[in-house]
């Protein structure tokens, strides 16, 4: 199984060290033959306008959803949450594959990032240092959405069957449960 990392922009280089951790073969992926190359995908955080931006540019934004339409698990954290959703400030989403309402910097600008523990049943921890930074908002999902944690009564990682999401990058964690769940869990 090969991992990619979608490399256009954003942190994709936070997430090698919890790959190599869990001896996972991974790619940083760039065009649209090594998506093609790849057995599931990790858009990370960054800029989603600019990851749009470089989708389109690159001509990946098709066939990424094409892809995801077949199978393809996925997990977007943060902006990649953004570039996921149906919805984006209430305007159709990027890839659209992930049935859920998202607002852009919902809790505010760089200044109002925050870090707590929260609980994460699913994948047995009752503390997980969660650090959200410039985080969406997910206000609405779709009946197909399992909410696994939800903070203040918004979610903030969920999974519809192989396309799951997190709002706070669990990359910037010395643990490597969500790179393990998404690597044994999501098919």
């Amino acid at each position: 199984m090969k991992v990619g990392l979608l490399g256009l922009q954003g942190a994709f280089l936070d997430h090698i060290p919890h790959l190599e951790n869990l001896g996972a073969d991974y790619l940083i992926v760039k065009s649209r033959e090594q998506l093609d190359a790849v057995d599931r995908l990790i858009i990370p955080g960054g800029e989603s306008t600019v990851m749009e931006k470089f989708l389109d540019m690159f001509a990946m934004t098709d066939p990424l959803k094409s892809k995801i339409h077949a199978g393809l698990p996925v997990w977007g954290i943060c902006a990649g949450s953004i570039l996921l959703a149906a919805t984006v400030d209430h305007r159709p989403g990027i890839l659209g594959v992930l049935p859920a309402e998202v607002t852009r910097n919902a809790y505010g600008r760089q200044l109002e990032s925050s870090e707590m523990d929260i609980a994460v049943p699913e994948l047995q921890r009752t503390q997980f240092h969660a650090m959200f930074i410039r985080s969406p908002r997910i206000e609405k999902v779709g009946q197909d959405v399992t909410v696994f944690t939800s903070v203040d009564h918004d979610p903030v990682f969920v999974r519809c069957g192989h396309v799951m999401a997190t709002t706070f990058h669990p990359e910037l964690t010395d643990d490597p449960v969500f790179h393990d769940y998404f690597l044994t869990k999501v098919f």
